[in-house]
């Protein structure tokens, strides 16, 4: 797989889905996959792929999504998965040869700016893989071009990082436990990153800028889990918010994960750690 260069308007995700992230989303992608796989097979359903078609899965990670959506083509269809974190697509290329996808093609690519086969694809889908370009309306122009007149899109991103306890909730209880690990500054809403879609209007103007019709930008909420109440904890001290902290707080670490695991066992239930989830269900065509 040849190397991606960390230049260019996305530089800095490049650089950080090759280094802190994409290992760790490696090294948890069974309990990563529980919690988000639900979400985009509900995408997925309203993306409805057929057997013999063509799809761009965008931001593919690991590849759940990928083969989820191969076996949903079949044989005869065919499935071109972008991402850019090296360690991520290592995993999707060994499961999909595990599974026996041959229809399956991997590329190590930013989306906003690779070049992609125009108007090749019959659908286009993304499982929280659209929010993190420098510019978004570039990039969905670019990912409108790869396909057919009519093409379908289908992808889910989150809403409002405060309608997401399952993020929020385990950094919130290490800032009750150390208040100076609040920001000083608001984040910009805006920036690259899980929530830079939250505003529905924006992201309908965004999609339309890009040339894309029949937009519909559904709410949908449902209760996601990692897993036990020890796969939880595993997962919040490593992902988000509080992974910084941690980073940045090494003499703290053992009091900030207590402070988190007793959070965390406030929600814990025989189907495991259950916290609500906020997305957006978002289709279009071209």
């Amino acid at each position: 797989m040849p190397a991606i260069s960390a230049q260019g308007p996305n530089a800095a995700q490049i650089a950080y889905w090759n280094t802190a992230a994409g290992p760790s989303w490696v090294a948890m992608q069974d309990q990563i996959d529980r919690q988000l796989r639900p979400l985009g097979l509900t995408a997925m359903y309203r993306l409805a792929p057929a057997a013999g078609e063509t799809v761009l899965d965008v931001g593919c990670g690991c590849g759940s999504t990928t083969l989820d959506l191969a076996a949903r083509v079949g044989p005869a269809g065919h499935i071109l998965a972008v991402d850019i974190s090296e360690p991520m697509l290592g995993v999707a290329e060994e499961r999909a040869r595990a599974a026996g996808f041959p229809q399956v093609e991997f590329r190590l690519a930013d989306a906003q700016t690779a070049t992609l086969p125009s108007g090749a694809a019959d659908a286009l889908f993304s499982r929280f893989g659209v929010m993190f370009f420098a510019d978004p309306a570039a990039a969905f122009t670019n990912l409108r071009s790869a396909l057919k007149p009519g093409g379908r899109l289908a992808f889910v991103c989150w809403r409002a990082m405060a309608l997401n306890p399952w993020m929020g909730l385990p950094f919130q209880a290490a800032v009750a436990a150390f208040p100076d690990l609040a920001p000083t500054t608001a984040p910009d809403p805006f920036a690259p990153g899980p929530f830079a879609f939250a505003d529905g209007e924006r992201l309908r103007t965004l999609l339309q800028t890009a040339g894309f019709r029949d937009i519909v930008i559904e709410p949908h909420d449902q209760l996601i889990s990692l897993g036990d109440l020890e796969s939880t904890l595993f997962a919040a001290v490593r992902l988000g918010p509080l992974a910084a902290a941690m980073r940045d707080n090494p003499g703290r670490q053992e009091a900030i994960t207590a402070a988190v695991r007793a959070e965390m066992a406030r929600h814990d239930s025989p189907q495991g750690v259950q916290l609500e989830s906020s997305t957006w269900m978002v289709t279009a065509s071209a």
